[in-house]
């Protein structure tokens, strides 16, 4: 009997292997395809290299993925149970002895992997993906020969900085160079040189003219001046912030730090912001568990009906949605109000505890119809 059973269980977790897998792999798809839209622009307009930008969009993915993996999860096991349930597998199980806990076994040790594999996700890819993420941007904004200055454009660094280039060279160097300068309104300048190129120094990025005149039009004495040079080098260190002065984001952090930020005027600042955030961390991986109930509560509760389940199912699905959104909304709320990060825990637990009395709750049965047997039989 109990070999019987697990045997059954075996099938039905390789029924929902399949679809499992099928929903994560399209779901992810299109969510990842929606955020590395964003990174387009940099390719068509920045001169963004396509591996550069495979780098960007691969270090999005494990946000991603542990948005859907409950999700996924979710649409899993209520295509595999309804449509057992729809063939009458489910009710063939159950005469075979198999109760609601049997039938929801398979579902939950899926369940059970999925969370662990969101908490893997929360506590240690997406922190290292996203500060990584965040690192290349920056490295993207300080490398101006890179992004920044574009051969045949007018390139505008800051608000009154204009560079255009002729062309570029594969070693870096730049011909045919025109620098406007407006940064002094009363004293705008204007650079013409030959090439020259972008350099770092200790004391910031320097962008090097060779061959050139730099003219500077004095708008309060109303005079134009003009000088030639072999090379001059133009500042450009305020249009770059160095990499030990970014502020670590929430999302960039790890559990320690969110829990023990620093004594910064920043980390102080945003303390409940991260605390909310740390608590989300923990939470979220729990949502797998959470929907997994929901979906299993949907399919399997109440009477067999060769109609189906349609009211079930649609209850369930905005059933996920509302625990979802008050997810969300709970985290917002318990950063304004730390008082209230409890709740973003109770959300969760609230919905497992509603599916797991729904669960335990013996099937109903239809009853059989009642024959008039007619008086003097």
């Amino acid at each position: 009997m109990i070999r019987g059973v697990r045997r059954l269980q075996r099938y039905i977790l390789r029924q929902l292997a399949g679809p499992f897998a099928f929903f994560l792999l399209v779901l992810t798809g299109v969510i990842w395809l929606t955020q590395s839209l964003r990174f387009v622009d940099l390719i068509i307009n920045k001169g963004l290299s396509a591996g550069y930008f495979a780098q960007l969009t691969l270090l999005v993915l494990p946000n991603v993925l542990a948005m859907i993996l409950p999700i996924g999860l979710f649409a899993a096991i209520l295509y595999c149970y309804h449509n057992l349930d729809t063939d009458s597998e489910i009710v063939v199980m159950r005469s075979a002895g198999m109760g609601n806990l049997a039938l929801a076994r398979p579902a939950l040790m899926l369940a059970l992997a999925a969370t662990v594999v969101g908490y893997f996700l929360s506590l240690y890819l997406m922190p290292t993906g996203q500060r990584a993420f965040k690192d290349k941007k920056t490295s993207l904004r300080t490398n101006l020969s890179y992004l920044l200055l574009q051969e045949g454009t007018f390139n505008t660094i800051g608000d009154r900085l204009t560079v255009y280039i002729r062309a570029r060279q594969p070693g870096g160097e730049l011909l045919g160079i025109l620098v406007h300068d407006s940064r002094d309104r009363q004293r705008p300048v204007t650079m013409i040189a030959e090439k020259g190129a972008l350099v770092r120094s200790q004391a910031g990025p320097r962008f090097v003219m060779v061959n050139g005149n730099r003219q500077q039009n004095d708008h309060g004495a109303g005079q134009l001046s003009l000088l030639q040079f072999d090379r001059y080098a133009l500042d450009l260190s305020q249009f770059v912030r160095r990499d030990d002065e970014r502020w670590l984001e929430p999302s960039e952090r790890y559990l320690h730090e969110l829990f023990w930020p620093g004594e910064g005027a920043d980390d102080i600042a945003n303390a409940n912001r991260m605390l909310a955030e740390a608590h989300d961390r923990l939470a979220a991986p729990l949502f797998s568990l959470a929907f997994a109930m929901i979906a299993l509560a949907a399919v399997l509760s109440g009477q067999f009906s060769r109609r189906g389940r349609r009211w079930p199912v649609l209850v369930a699905v905005g059933f996920v949605v509302l625990v979802r959104a008050g997810g969300l909304g709970l985290v917002n709320l318990a950063a304004k109000v730390p008082i209230l990060m409890p709740l973003i825990y109770l959300n969760i637990m609230i919905a497992i505890a509603i599916c797991a009395v729904m669960l335990l709750k013996p099937p109903r049965r239809p009853g059989l119809a009642r024959i008039p047997v007619a008086e003097g039989t």
